[in-house]
Formats: C-alpha cells, sequence, structure tokens
C-alpha cells in the first residue's frame, strides 16, 4: 500500500523541487534564447532571469515570491493508496511551513488568507486512471501573473483552424508583457469549456522540445510559436525575438455544434515537479 505519509512526504518534496529548481529543458531554452538575441534590453532581462535561477539554485530559496496556487495532477493505476487527497494536502501545508511558500489561497470574496495554501477546493486535482501498477504524483504550482491572462473561446466550428491562430495570438498581444515573457503557451482545443483549459495546461507539462506525435499539431505548434515571437514583446514586454519559448497543443475530440479553444499562459518560472510511487 502507498500510505498517506508516502503521499504527504512526497508532496512536499517536490513543492520545493519545483519552486527551486527550474525543469533542465526550461533553462536551456532560456540560455537558447539569450544566446540568440541581439537586443540589448531583451539581453538584459534575460541575463537577470538565468541569474536568478542560478541564485535560487546556490541559496536553496524560491525562484520566485509567488509560488503559486498548488495544482496537482495524477496518475492512478492499479495500486492501493491510503488517503490519496489528504497526504496531497498535508504535503502542501508542510511544503507552506518548511520551505517556506507565500501564502497563496484566500476566499475569494472577502480574501481571507488561509495561511496554508490549502482551503475550500484547494489544492487543485486531476486524477487520471491509467494503465500500470504505479501512482505518479505532479506538482505544478501556477503563479497567477500568467494564469490572469489565460483565456477561452467557445468558436463556431466553421472557424477552424485559422480561428485558433487567431484567437491564440489575440490572446498573447492582449497579454503583453503582463505573465512575464518568455513564456510557455498551452492550447487545448476540443473538449468542453472547462476540458480545453484543462487540456491547455496538461500542455504545459511536456517538454520544451517535444514534438506532438499528431503531425497536424506539430506543425500547428510550429506555426504559432513563430507568429507568437514575430509580435516583438520579447522577455519582460520590453522588445526582443523571444516572446515565448514554446507552444504546446493538446486536442480532444468534441460536440459538433462547437470548437471550444483554451490558452494557457506560463510565465517563464515553468514550475513542475514529477514522482512515481508503487506499492
Amino acid at each position: 500500500m502507498i500510505t498517506q505519509k508516502q503521499i504527504e512526504d512526497t508532496i512536499c518534496s517536490l513543492y520545493r523541487d519545483s519552486v527551486i529548481e527550474l525543469p533542465k529543458d526550461v533553462k536551456n531554452a532560456l540560455k537558447d534564447a539569450y544566446a540568440n538575441e541581439n537586443d540589448e534590453t531583451a539581453r538584459l532581462n534575460l541575463k537577470a532571469i538565468i541569474d536568478n535561477i542560478e541564485a535560487a539554485h546556490e541559496n536553496s530559496i524560491p525562484m520566485c515570491q509567488d509560488t503559486g496556487l498548488p495544482i496537482v495532477f495524477v496518475k492512478l493505476g492499479d495500486v492501493t493508496v491510503e488517503n490519496l487527497y489528504q497526504g496531497i494536502r498535508n504535503g502542501v501545508e508542510k511544503a507552506t511551513i518548511t520551505v517556506p511558500l507565500r501564502p497563496n489561497v484566500v476566499d475569494p470574496f472577502t480574501r481571507e488568507n488561509t495561511g496554508t495554501n490549502t482551503g475550500k477546493g484547494i489544492p487543485l486535482v486531476e486524477v487520471e486512471v491509467v494503465e500500470g501498477d504505479y501512482l505518479e504524483l505532479t506538482i505544478f504550482p501556477k503563479g497567477f501573473g500568467s494564469e490572469n491572462n489565460n483565456a477561452l473561446k467557445m468558436a463556431l466550428p466553421g472557424e477552424g483552424i485559422e480561428g485558433v491562430k487567431k484567437f491564440v495570438l489575440e490572446t498573447v498581444l492582449a497579454a503583453g508583457g503582463k505573465p512575464c515573457p518568455p513564456t510557455r503557451i498551452g492550447v487545448g482545443i476540443g473538449g468542453s469549456s472547462d476540458y480545453a483549459l484543462k487540456l491547455a495546461k496538461k500542455a504545459l507539462l511536456r517538454d520544451v522540445n517535444s514534438k506532438n506525435s499528431d503531425k497536424r499539431l506539430a506543425e500547428l505548434e510550429e506555426e504559432l510559436l513563430e507568429s507568437v515571437n514575430s509580435t516583438g514583446i520579447g522577455p519582460m514586454g520590453l522588445g526582443g525575438k523571444t516572446t515565448a519559448l514554446d507552444v504546446k497543443v493538446e486536442l480532444a475530440d468534441t460536440h459538433t455544434a462547437g470548437l471550444p479553444i483554451g490558452v494557457c499562459i506560463q510565465c517563464w518560472a515553468a514550475r513542475h515537479a514529477s514522482a512515481i510511487l508503487k506499492d
């Protein structure tokens, strides 16, 4: 059995790792952007980001003061698990004290802070049932400087792929420098309104350099990235070649009468960490 304590300790450790250590693929993409940039202001901003990442590593402190809203993606296989949700919740509370994390979770109306990064419906937990004898936990702390710039469109079927391209670009232009670019952009197409946005967020778990196995989507990802970077918004919105490090697209079938499009924007601090547990 995978115990509640194992889950608690794993979530606490993953949260610590995710806010202090940026995934290698993201770090390398930022370094590549710096090497390829010739705008001096953009280079200055990218250098500051890279230095910040190194300082977080060297001092074992969070790379950003916004340590995010706790989101946990779970892959649940054929295993026996004790109190999954409570273990996750306890792990978030433990990380808040020990890392430490900034308490971000509040009542949406009174703005009263829980002080624990847990609350009604928080942490957000997304469970996917999978084959295999394992439990995979992925922590995805989502800062709201970027989250506030997400967007959903319930497009008409006739808008098609051109409508997707148009909406993604409109969303990026509206966001400008607010989400602390260079960003990572997830696009979810299909499903229902809520599922399109979930797909968009899950797309951000993919490696920066990964190519979509669906050729249509791989081509769309490349075209969207080129379009986004042609805006010239650049690092921190002050101009330059790199507005986004990558664009990732995920797709689900949908209703005959709809074309849901979800866009999830992630700041340069594209943090996540995963672990696998077994009986």
